[in-house]
Formats: structure tokens, C-alpha cells, sequence
């Protein structure tokens, strides 16, 4: 098991609207370990995007740290950053935004191919993932020729392809039905477990989020913890 963890220091961002200030996060704090899954959870408009993408070293803070591996990534460049995110970091979104005119297997091939693995290695990683998920017989489909539940369990081992060691989802099941959303937790609960990742992954569906190992709540800006 590695030792990388995600963790964030007294966090603050706000983002200013027609000249006025709105605070989203006013010091939150937390760490997600590896081999653990942390669901977040709070109404629309509490944050969890944000957070989310302050995690992912898509935007910067305004204070506090953002660790990744003990590493404070907030006064790095945007270069380091980007190097960062490819080679550390694995997003899964609502939607499985996998491009349609490629196959399953291409559209986990693609992330590999941008890292410089070469074509044939990449495939036979993309082939190994999905038949992890139970889709090697999908493999050359295109996007179109999938269930919403194929298609992001593709997306989900899209965002594996690089063996990144933090995976962040944002309501990764959210545009899912009932019995297919339960499904595919399961398999990136799977996946998450045996690959021993740290995970945050922001959901709505309470149901779901007990099925991992801590439940994350943002309340006015910080962050505590629920019990499972």
C-alpha cells in the first residue's frame, strides 16, 4: 500500500459576483488516506465542486494548503500543477464524457497514449480494465452502443487508465437509475480497494454514500465528519 494521502489546511476560496463577495469555503480541513473512500456530501451550492477541484489543482486556494503526498501544491506553477494532476490524479464526472467517436477501449487508451505509452501497451492496459469492470465483450463499441451504466463504468477506468494514486468524483452516479447508480459505486468501490487509491467522491445519494468508508459533510464553509 502506498502512502499517499490528500489532505487540505484551513482552506478558504471566494469568489467575487458583480462586485460582491461569496465565501464557499471558509476553512476546510480534512484527509482522505490511501485505500480509503470518503464520500462528500451538502446541498447544491454548499461547495463540493469547488472543493473538488481545489483538490484536483484545478483552481488555487485563496488560503490554507492543499497537500497532495505531503506535497503543498499551492505555489506551484501551472506546469507542475498540470504534471501533477496527469500522472497523480483520476476524475470521474456525472456525465461519463467519453468521446463518441471512439471505442470503449480507445477512450481509455487516450490518457495512456498523452502520458507516452505507446499504442499497443495502452491497449492492452484498456482491455485489462475493462474486463475488470465486466466489459472486454464492449471493448470496440462506441459510446452510443453502451448503457448510461457501461458507459461510465468506462469512464471510471478511463480515469485509472494512468494508475493514479487520488481518484475525485463528482456525482459519478448522479444521472444514473436507482439499481444501475448502486451498481457502479460497486465497481469503483472495488477498483478503489484493490488498487489501494485514496478517494473523494461527492454524491447526493446518502444511500450511497454509506457504503464508503467516511461520509464528509460541508456545512457553512468547513468540513466535518458524519458517522457511516
Amino acid at each position: 500500500m502506498n502512502e499517499f494521502d490528500l489532505t487540505l489546511c484551513d482552506v478558504v476560496r471566494t469568489y467575487v459576483q458583480a462586485g460582491n463577495k461569496l465565501p464557499v469555503l471558509r476553512g476546510a480541513s480534512f484527509t482522505v488516506k490511501a485505500g480509503e473512500t470518503a464520500a462528500l456530501v451538502g446541498p447544491s451550492g454548499a461547495g463540493k465542486s469547488t472543493l473538488l477541484h481545489l483538490a484536483g489543482l484545478l483552481e488555487k486556494p485563496d488560503g490554507g494548503a492543499v497537500l497532495l503526498g505531503g506535497r503543498d501544491c499551492g505555489s506551484m506553477g501551472d506546469e507542475e500543477r498540470t504534471a501533477i494532476r496527469r500522472s497523480t490524479i483520476g476524475f470521474v464526472y456525472q456525465f461519463h464524457q467519453l468521446l463518441p467517436e471512439f471505442s470503449a477501449a480507445e477512450n481509455v487508451m487516450l490518457p495512456q497514449m498523452i502520458a507516452g505509452v505507446s499504442k499497443a501497451s495502452a491497449r492492452v492496459r484498456a482491455l485489462d480494465l475493462l474486463g475488470q469492470v465486466g466489459l472486454a465483450p464492449r471493448a470496440d463499441h462506441r459510446p452510443a452502443r453502451l448503457s448510461g451504466g457501461e458507459q461510465q463504468r468506462v469512464a471510471i477506468v478511463r480515469a485509472l487508465a494512468n494508475q493514479p494514486l487520488l481518484l475525485l468524483g463528482d456525482e459519478p452516479t448522479g444521472n444514473l437509475d436507482h439499481e444501475t447508480a448502486g451498481e457502479v459505486v460497486g465497481v469503483l468501490l472495488d477498483l478503489v480497494r484493490r488498487t489501494g487509491l485514496a478517494a473523494l467522491i461527492a454524491t447526493h445519494n446518502l444511500e450511497l454514500a454509506r457504503r464508503m468508508d467516511r461520509i464528509l459533510a460541508l456545512e457553512d464553509g468547513k468540513v466535518v465528519e458524519r458517522r457511516v
